[in-house]
């Protein structure tokens, strides 16, 4: 695995991980966890602490296997990781799940 751009661990907003123990994230176990998070509900301060901890392709090959993400997120990371969004496992999920006709 790559090493991290940083040795300070992240100072993420305490808001962000509200269902969990912050203490007990593991920040490379947890990776797609955090990233997840940050991308859906994170403020600018806590994308900067992301990218300045973990070096981009390590972000790039946790945000492909990330299950599920709000679009707009999905749109953003996928600009920032310059990758089409139809490679993201998210968006291939999405796709095979059908819709309500009034969604």
């Amino acid at each position: 695995m790559n090493k991290v751009n940083d040795s300070r661990k992240p100072e993420f907003s305490i808001n962000l991980f509200w269902d969990i123990d912050i203490q007990s994230l593991d920040y490379q176990k947890h990776l797609a966890f955090i990233i997840a998070r940050v991308l859906d509900y994170g403020t600018l301060q806590d994308w900067k602490e992301l990218i300045r901890y973990y070096p981009k392709d390590q972000i790039k090959d946790a945000a492909l296997q990330i299950r599920s993400l709000f679009p707009k997120s999905l749109n953003f990371i996928a600009l920032y990781l310059n990758t089409p969004i139809t490679e993201f496992r998210c968006y291939k999920l999405r796709q095979s799940t059908p819709t309500l006709w009034n969604s």
